[in-house]
C-alpha cells in the first residue's frame, strides 16, 4: 500500500500519516469484498447441478413414462370389473342354465411366482410402479386364463346340450291331421278287453290304418318287435341320455335294427297289431329306466292352443285302445 501524506496547515507542510495493521487490513477486506462476493456466487453457481441436455430428455421421459403407468393400472382396474361382472354371470346365469358345477376357485386365480419375481425391477426409475403394474398385468393374466377355462367348458357343454336337445322327444308321432278325436292317456284307465282299471303307460293316437309314423328325436333303432301279442309290431328307439321311445302296433316297419334316425323322419305305419282293439298308435317315453307321460314331450310342433285340445283329450278319455 503507498504511504499517505496529510497536510499540517500549523507548520504548512506534509506529515506521514501512519495506520494501524488492523485498518490496513479492514482496508484491504473492503477494497477486496467485491472480487470475493463475486467469487463466492460464481462457485455457488458451478457448484449446482446443471442438467445437460439428455438428462433434460431423460428427465422428461421418466415423467411420460410414470403417467403411463398410472394410465395402464386404471385400464387393469377397468378390466378387473368387467372379469367381476363375467365371473358373476358365468357362475350364477351361464353354469346354472346348463347345470354346469362350480368352477374352480383355485383355477380361477392360478398362482404365481414367488416375491423375489419382481426384484429385477427395484432400483429403477419409478419402481415402484412398475412393480405395482406388473403385479397388477399378471393377476389379470390369471383371472383372463381362469375365465377362458371356463368359457371353453361351457363351450363344450352346449354343444352337448345342443345335441341333446335334437335328441330328447319333443314332436308329435303322428301329424296332427291325421288324429282322430279319440285320444287316451297316460294314467289309469279302463282296460278294452278286460273292463278292469290298469296303468296305461303311454299315450294312444288313433288314426286311420297306414297312416305315417315319426320319430320324436334324434336317436338309434334299437329294437324291432314283430309279435302277435301285447305291442304287436313295435319299435324302440335310444335317444341318449336316458330318453327311449316305443311305437307300438304298426302294421308295417320303415326301419331296421340298428338305423341312425332324425327327429321327424318316417318309421312306420299305423295298425293294430298285438293286443289292440283297433289301429292306432300306442306312444312311450322312458327317461332313466321309468316311463314317463308323453304329454310333456310336445313342444316343438304344437301350438298353445293344439297342445290344449291334446291335453283336455287324453285326460278326458277313461278307456285305453289296448
Amino acid at each position: 500500500m503507498k504511504q499517505q501524506y496529510k497536510y499540517n496547515p500549523e507548520t504548512l507542510s506534509y506529515d506521514e500519516v501512519n495506520v494501524s495493521i488492523g485498518r490496513r487490513i479492514f482496508r484491504i477486506i473492503l477494497v477486496s469484498a467485491p472480487s470475493i462476493l463475486l467469487g463466492l456466487l460464481l462457485a455457488l453457481l458451478f457448484t449446482r447441478r446443471i442438467d445437460s441436455p439428455k438428462e433434460q430428455e431423460l428427465s422428461v421421459e421418466l415423467e411420460k413414462d410414470r403417467i403411463e403407468l398410472e394410465r395402464l393400472q386404471k385400464s387393469i382396474a377397468l378390466c378387473n370389473d368387467v372379469l367381476d361382472v363375467i365371473e358373476e354371470r358365468d357362475e350364477n346365469l351361464y353354469r346354472n342354465v346348463l347345470y354346469a358345477n362350480k368352477f374352480p376357485d383355485e383355477l380361477r386365480r392360478m398362482g404365481a411366482g414367488g416375491s423375489d419375481k419382481y426384484a429385477y425391477l427395484k432400483g429403477l426409475s419409478n419402481d415402484s410402479l412398475l412393480i405395482s403394474t406388473s403385479m397388477g398385468m399378471d393377476r389379470l393374466e390369471r383371472r383372463l386364463n381362469g375365465q377362458s377355462m371356463s368359457f371353453r367348458e361351457l363351450l363344450k357343454l352346449v354343444k352337448e346340450k345342443e345335441q341333446m336337445i335334437t335328441c330328447i322327444p319333443s314332436i308329435q308321432p303322428i301329424r296332427n291331421s291325421d288324429l282322430k278325436s279319440a285320444i287316451s292317456g297316460y294314467g289309469m284307465r279302463i282296460d278294452p278287453i278286460y273292463k278292469t282299471a290298469h296303468m296305461h303307460t303311454g299315450m294312444d293316437f288313433t288314426s286311420k290304418q297306414g297312416t305315417e309314423i315319426y320319430v320324436t328325436g334324434d336317436g338309434v333303432v334299437e329294437e324291432i318287435e314283430n309279435n302277435d301279442w301285447g305291442y304287436g309290431k313295435s319299435i324302440v328307439v335310444n335317444h341318449g341320455y336316458g330318453y327311449k321311445t316305443r311305437y307300438a302296433h304298426l302294421s308295417a316297419f320303415k326301419v331296421q335294427k340298428g338305423d341312425k334316425l332324425k327327429r321327424g323322419q318316417l318309421i312306420g305305419l299305423v295298425g293294430s297289431t298285438g293286443r289292440s282293439t283297433g289301429p292306432h298308435l300306442h306312444y312311450e317315453v322312458e327317461k332313466n329306466g321309468e316311463k314317463v307321460n308323453p304329454i310333456s314331450y310336445y313342444h316343438s310342433d304344437l301350438t298353445p292352443a293344439q297342445y290344449e285340445q291334446l291335453l283336455k283329450a287324453s285326460e278326458n278319455s277313461s278307456k285305453a285302445l289296448d
